[in-house]
């Protein structure tokens, strides 16, 4: 049976947009700053009703709500920063063997020095990397790195009153296991005896401690994360027995792995992320998810790349929105392409390919036609909510082009405008930001849901100073009806459900 679809006035549809408009989207799209970008190996933490996320790519990131989020420049930030509040100052260490201290959790930071092995000599500590600082709750200062490749991850007890220094041998919680098969390296997990085991990061839950690490290499798409358990911080380590924690290899969000635990403002845990976008016009972005822990404590994460609840969003009913335009570059248009960067490359969900219109094409579109339907009496619709895009940005490389300020480009404000249509020649705005001022080479916009058969994203301003491609464009949305364009005058302006 047919159910006619209630009419609803714009204003109502934008309020409700509103409501449920708490949605994130992998990749996050974070602002890029002169000395940053948040390119991989991300660290979270909260302090006095803040989160501080520190990233390989310089800078911080400051938000109150783990979903919008605001740049602060901070010098010399390493490679896979990570920063702990321990009694009333503030601990940054990366990839090398000393620690910095500060009075803010912005910086500045103060050198001081390499860490200390009082305790004897101890295969792995004497050149920490991916170190992370976690304080027990009965204020225990502990350090915790990985070795080299096969190596495993190491811990330590830091002195109270010196957190450069050890106050034993370091303890090897665990190595690399060849069992584990998402350890071994390559693309596929085809180097069985060969891994690289990395970038550890210690919560305490109910009493349990949770290492999680990464491993398989950041340069593949079969980068991931699996989990230990002990009941004290140097262990003894369990392997978690529903591992791996993170992996994804197909889509735009592949490679999930070196981050972070934090509970969020909602009381739930939520796993931040590195995700290694493959391809050459590939690079490192950030990704979050929810953790779900079972009544054995076990802890598990979906990876997700379509619109979510955020933290403090409103969980959605009903049906999800989806992917409506991958691969739909056959069912639609464009303004212009250069060879060997086609249009399609647009739509076909890989971050290895890119679009890049003419250089003279002034306002370069795509136009989509959303319903695949094949038979001529009938023509699936959708409401459109959302819009992901992830533009080239001149080829950042794997670690975004900015490691502490360095080789800096010219910061990416992208304008840019989404049209509806039932029919490919009447539009209507779904979403216009050619007044953006953000600076970010990745952008995801709710939108106030309305029905199209066609979309089409244009793309009205650039930085000149780069050549404009685009990655990947993603139009998300659900199902809402069919018209049969056959017999106009029994579709009631289009607006039918089953």
């Amino acid at each position: 049976m047919k159910i006619r679809t209630i009419l609803i006035s714009a204003a109502a549809l934008f309020l409700c947009a509103v409501a449920g408009a708490q949605r994130y989207c992998n990749p996050l799209p974070m602002p890029i700053g002169e000395k940053g970008n948040a390119s991989g190996d991300v660290s979270v933490f909260f302090d006095e009703g803040k989160y501080y996320m520190y990233c390989t790519g310089g800078g911080a990131w400051v938000s109150t709500d783990l979903l919008n989020w605001e740049y602060h420049p901070v010098d010399n930030v390493p490679i896979a920063p990570d920063v702990h509040k321990y009694n009333g100052k503030y601990y940054l260490t990366g990839n090398d063997i000393t620690i910095w201290e500060g009075d803010t959790p912005l910086g500045p930071f103060r050198d001081m020095g390499p860490f200390k092995n009082t305790g004897g000599p101890e295969l792995g500590w004497k050149v920490p990397f991916d170190s992370m600082l976690f304080i027990d709750d009965d204020n225990t200062p502990y350090l915790f790195w990985p070795g080299r490749g096969r190596t495993g991850i190491y811990g330590v007890e830091l002195d109270k009153n010196d957190l450069t220094r050890f106050v034993s041998s370091p303890t090897h919680l665990f190595n690399y296991n060849p069992l584990h098969w998402f350890e071994h390296m390559g693309e596929h997990n085809e180097y069985q005896n060969v891994a690289w085991i990395e970038g550890p990061w210690v919560v305490k839950r109910d009493g349990i401690y949770y290492c999680a690490y990464s491993c398989s290499g950041t340069e593949w798409k079969s980068y991931a994360a699996g989990y230990y358990t002990a009941t004290s911080p140097l262990g003894p380590y369990t392997y978690g027995g529903n591992n791996p924690l993170l992996r994804k290899t197909d889509g735009i969000v592949t490679g999930p792995s070196h981050g972070s635990i934090i509970k969020g403002p909602d009381g739930e845990y939520w796993a931040f992320y590195t995700i290694v976008l493959g391809g050459q016009f590939g690079s490192r972005k950030i990704g979050m998810d929810k953790i779900v822990f079972d009544e054995l404590g076990n802890m598990s994460v979906q990876v997700t790349e379509t619109p979510q609840p955020a933290p403090l969003g409103k969980p959605e009913t009903g049906r999800k929105s989806i992917q409506l335009s991958v691969n739909k570059a056959s069912r639609g248009s464009f303004s212009s392409e250069q060879p060997g960067f086609f249009a399609s490359y647009a739509l076909d969900d890989f971050a290895g390919t890119c679009w890049k219109p003419d250089p003279g094409d002034k306002q370069p579109y795509i136009m989509i036609d959303l319903s695949p339907a094949v038979d001529i009496n009938v023509i699936d619709l959708f409401d459109v909510d959302g819009l992901r895009i992830l533009f080239s940005n001149g080829g950042r490389g794997a670690f975004g082009g900015i490691i502490g300020g360095r080789g800096a480009r010219p910061l990416p404000v992208y304008k840019y405008k989404l049209e509806g249509s039932m029919d490919g020649k009447t539009f209507y705005t779904l979403l216009d930001k050619t007044a953006n001022t953000k600076t970010a080479d990745v952008i995801y916009e709710d939108v106030a849901p309305r029905q199209c058969r066609y979309v089409k994203l244009t793309i009205t301003d650039w930085p000149k100073e780069t050549e404009l491609g685009v990655i990947e464009a993603t139009v998300f949305g659900k199902y809402s009806g069919y018209m049969n364009p056959t017999n106009p005058q029994e579709n009631d302006r289009y607006l039918y459900k089953y």
